[in-house]
């Protein structure tokens, strides 16, 4: 091999060695440029592949509420009144009630005045157990202690009586007003015969708090009727028939709650998927049907840099075409969705077996344009007749998870997108994988490998160019250095005659 510094560079024989050689390389390496290229282009399908799993796995996203039966047979709650909010479950009884909120529940409080510093401990006089009482669902007496330490200060006390009482009570001090507040965290009335909180006798409570159980305000159960019986309940809150009643303020006339068939919500949720639907079959249409523009092959680096951006911008805009047109894995998942949604289902307890009968079929085909074919259109009156009608029977029809021939439409779709999804990412991976980990990647390794191989070749090429052109050079530069010779030994004999 011929080192750079040995290399003959035309001076004997006047050619520009240099720039021949490397336009017998450039000649030399157009393979390397054709396989650069089609590795580009696999990369180039291999992210289209992927924009096309993410856009069904997008679509795949939605099939969760789809295959919820509160999709179907949900239910729509309203309040005449501010002063009552109304949510039900979508198992609720339709009806009308007639509220009225005549108390408010309210939970139990004392306060008191004492001057306190928070920073302050306690002392002896005060350390030691303090007893204090709530009273439980049941309306039983439940004891509290309260221990204390003699450097424990009143700040911490506070948190202590938290602490002590599991979540029942919550005290603290007011400095501003220079007042003790201890209230229930519940409302309602616990204790019929008295005060919802009770105090020991010489307890910190009695004697530096001020505290009187029989001071206490609140603890009310809040009262109203519905359609004219008088209910109770210990808080703002009362279910009732699938349906929570959330009491705001008291009323002055009857308020009118209403459950009803939640009709509009399902339409929506249907059409909205079938809308989804159709944005991934026009996806899938136009890239498979995207012409390719052979003439526009990716750029290379070298490529690359003896162009502008804007003519960057122009070539890859008709070079990324068609990368995947006439995909196998993608027509086959269009024809496959399209199978799932034609088939029927034996669903016996109802009389709605196909989507056809609800009120969903095909766009027809005439004057359609090509990337449109296959795509699914509502008439949302007979879609809203089948709810009204059998609301539970669409739901069976659409989402059931049976694995016989009751098996939901939506439901085999889902598996034929499924199954499309996990054959794109045995092709072309994830993001988050390294590129032994699926085919495209394997195959982009092996082109790198080739092309690693193929340079190797091109520098023993260059190596042997430049190895001919030197062997030349000497050559010629003894000729020349033989003729020089002769000439001057011819100029010397013609001297002596």
């Amino acid at each position: 091999m011929i080192s750079n510094s040995m290399r003959m560079t035309g001076f004997a024989s006047g050619m520009d060695i240099g720039q021949m050689v490397d336009d017998l390389m450039e000649a030399e390496r157009q393979p390397l440029q054709k396989m650069e290229q089609d590795q580009l282009w696999l990369t180039q399908q291999r992210d289209a592949y992927r924009e096309a799993n993410a856009k069904m796995s997008e679509f795949e996203s939605m099939f969760l509420d789809m295959r919820m039966s509160s999709t179907y047979n949900s239910t729509k709650a309203t309040s005449s009144s501010d002063a009552i909010s109304v949510s039900a479950r979508s198992d609720a009884d339709e009806a009308n009630y007639q509220v009225n909120v005549n108390e408010l529940a309210t939970a139990a409080v004392n306060i008191s005045e004492a001057e306190l510093d928070l920073g302050a401990e306690v002392g002896e006089d005060l350390a030691g157990d303090h007893t204090f009482s709530t009273y439980n669902e049941d309306g039983e007496e439940v004891t509290h202690t309260l221990t204390l330490n003699a450097d424990d200060t009143y700040e911490e006390v506070f948190d202590k009586i938290n602490e002590a009482s599991d979540g029942a009570v919550r005290a603290f001090y007011n400095e501003s007003s220079g007042q003790v507040f201890i209230e229930r965290t519940e409302t309602g009335e616990f204790n019929e015969d008295g005060a919802e909180i009770q105090f020991g006798d010489n307890t910190i409570f009695t004697n530096a708090f001020n505290l009187d159980s029989t001071e206490e305000h609140g603890g009310r159960d809040a009262r109203f009727t519905y359609n004219g019986v008088e209910l109770t309940s210990r808080s703002n809150s009362y279910e009732l028939n699938g349906a929570t009643l959330q009491f705001h303020q008291t009323t002055d006339q009857a308020a009118t709650i209403s459950i009803e068939q939640d009709i509009d919500g399902a339409v929506e949720e249907i059409t909205n998927f079938v809308d989804k639907y159709n944005e991934l079959v026009e996806y899938m249409n136009e890239k498979t049907n995207e012409p390719r523009n052979r003439d526009y092959p990716p750029l290379t680096d070298e490529q690359r840099r003896a162009m502008s951006e804007s003519e960057i911008e122009l070539w890859e805009e008709q070079s990324q075409s068609g990368e995947l047109r006439g995909d196998g894995i993608l027509r086959g998942a269009i024809s496959g969705m399209r199978s799932a949604w034609y088939e029927s289902v034996d669903n016996e307890e109802s009389d709605f077996s196909s989507i056809f009968e609800i009120g969903i079929t095909t766009v027809s085909a005439v004057n359609t344009p090509q990337n449109d074919q296959g795509k699914l259109e509502i008439d949302e009156q007979e879609l809203r007749r089948a709810l009204e009608e059998d609301s539970e029977g669409v739901y069976r029809m659409l989402s059931s998870r049976a694995d016989d021939d009751s098996r939901g439409v939506l439901s085999r779709v889902k598996d034929s997108l499924d199954n499309s999804m996990d054959r794109i990412t045995d092709r072309a991976g994830r993001a988050t994988q390294t590129d032994h980990q699926y085919t495209m990647g394997r195959e982009i390794m092996n082109m790198a490998d080739r092309m690693a191989n193929f340079e190797r070749r091109m520098q023993q090429t260059e190596e042997r160019y430049w190895d001919q052109f030197s062997r030349m050079e000497r050559a010629m530069q003894q000729a020349n250095n033989q003729y020089a010779q002769m000439q001057s030994a011819m100029g010397g004999m013609g001297g002596m005659m």
